[in-house]
């Protein structure tokens, strides 16, 4: 396992570092203030364009993408610790185009998507155009179980009519959301993992409805936000099913599989950002007669989160090393792994940042509160740590399976 930057890597890393603190980080507040002022939390401020423009300049888009004809091929460990980088800003991935759930959309366009849908859907999210989402959750049932799915994607002739409702389908709020992939059920007689598909919809086809945007922890998060859906008898033409009927799981996973790597790299630098703000904030205020930074339990705090961060920071490239070479079926375990691991460090470093800035750290004059909020919430988004914890168990108690006894005779 060789975990050393490539050239290239190295090449990228250097010029997001300074496109980070010349631009994103300045830039924080200036799309803040642009939100605000617009009166729509979902309003797409125009220092983003001026982002991307300069993103596009130095070579720095659509990084996430390992397929050469559409982004900058670069393997899972090549681009792991960049997006690190841009887990310190919540504005950075979409600078770079690297924002989910476009990324993972784009993927699924990538690997399974035909040459029309490729030209209709695929292009404009690559330049940056148009954004989308993904409608798979779902309020009336437990969606830790994706087989408990109810909507319905029918053939009916030459169309599919799709009727359901769905929730937590992040940035459908967005005037520059234009398409959703909905995963649906197509067939409830067939095998539980082969009842479902995907198929393209227009969020402005009839029958499409945005019933409301869901707060996370009391914020109306910005970037298109967290929504209700429902879609009550669309109609969409039969060539927008992705795949073919019975392939929503096997491309669910192969969405899923970088989209967790993305996340869990992402995770960790939000815990760098807020490790930075709890030393700086350490030195910088002094109760009792002393910096925070000489206290015991101050420095008990700061060594802790340095010794997670860099343990599960290992385990997320050992599991990126894997997807590389034996791919998303040999590293199972460990995806499920940093699925749970990343957003748990990420928690508890944020946490301690908070504790240290006292009343600063749960106020919007530092990015430590909204953060929390991101990293509590990837606990359960893609997957509760439980259903994570649940495979791993299982598959490793698999091994140590005894065999089946020989019959005597």
């Amino acid at each position: 396992m060789e975990f050393e930057l490539s050239p290239k890597t190295q090449e990228l890393r250097e010029s997001l570092l300074d496109f980070m603190d010349a631009h994103v980080y300045p830039a924080e507040p200036v799309w803040s203030q642009q939100v605000r002022e617009s009166g729509n939390p979902y309003f797409h401020p125009p220092v983003m364009e001026e982002l991307k423009k300069e993103a596009q300049n130095r070579g720095l888009w659509n990084l996430f993408l390992p397929d050469k004809r559409f982004g900058a091929g670069l393997t899972n460990l090549e681009y792991a610790p960049l997006a690190e980088i841009t887990g310190r800003s919540h504005i950075a991935p979409e600078a770079l185009n690297c924002a989910a759930p476009d990324t993972g959309n784009m993927e699924v366009l990538t690997e399974f998507g035909t040459r029309e849908q490729q030209e209709e859907w695929l292009e404009p999210l690559l330049a940056g155009e148009i954004r989308s989402c993904f409608a798979m959750t779902e309020p009336d049932v437990a969606s830790s179980d994706a087989t408990n799915m109810q909507a319905r994607i029918e053939r009916d002739g030459d169309s599919y009519v799709i009727n359901g409702r769905k929730w937590w389908t992040s940035g459908a709020a967005s005037d520059r959301c234009k398409i959703a992939i909905l995963m649906g059920v197509t067939d409830p007689e067939a095998e539980p993992h082969r009842q479902h598909g995907m198929i393209l919809i227009p969020l402005d086809a009839p029958g499409v409805n945005i019933v409301r945007t869901l707060p996370v922890f009391g914020y109306d998060q910005g970037h298109g936000g967290h929504c209700e859906v429902t879609f009550e008898d669309v109609r969409v033409p039969a060539e927008n099913i992705i795949g073919e009927e019975g392939a929503g799981f096997a491309i669910a996973q192969a969405r899923l599989g970088p989209g967790r790597i993305h996340h869990c790299m992402r995770a960790i630098g939000m815990a760098e950002r807020a490790f930075d703000l709890m030393c700086e904030r350490a030195h910088s205020r002094s109760p009792f007669g002393r910096p925070l930074a000489r206290q015991g339990v101050v420095r008990n705090w700061i060594a802790e989160s340095r010794i997670e961060i860099e343990q599960v920071r290992l385990l997320v490239l050992k599991t990126a090393w894997l997807m590389d070479t034996v791919g998303n079926k040999g590293a199972r375990i460990e995806i499920s792994a940093i699925k749970v691991a990343a957003p748990d460090v990420a928690v508890r470093v944020i946490d301690r940042a908070i504790q240290v800035h006292g009343g600063g750290g749960v106020s919007d004059d530092f990015p430590l509160a909204s953060m929390y909020a991101a990293a509590r919430t990837l606990r359960i988004a893609d997957g509760p740590d439980e259903v994570h914890k649940l495979s791993i168990a299982r598959r490793e108690l698999n091994r140590y399976q005894p065999a089946e006894p020989v019959a005597a005779g």
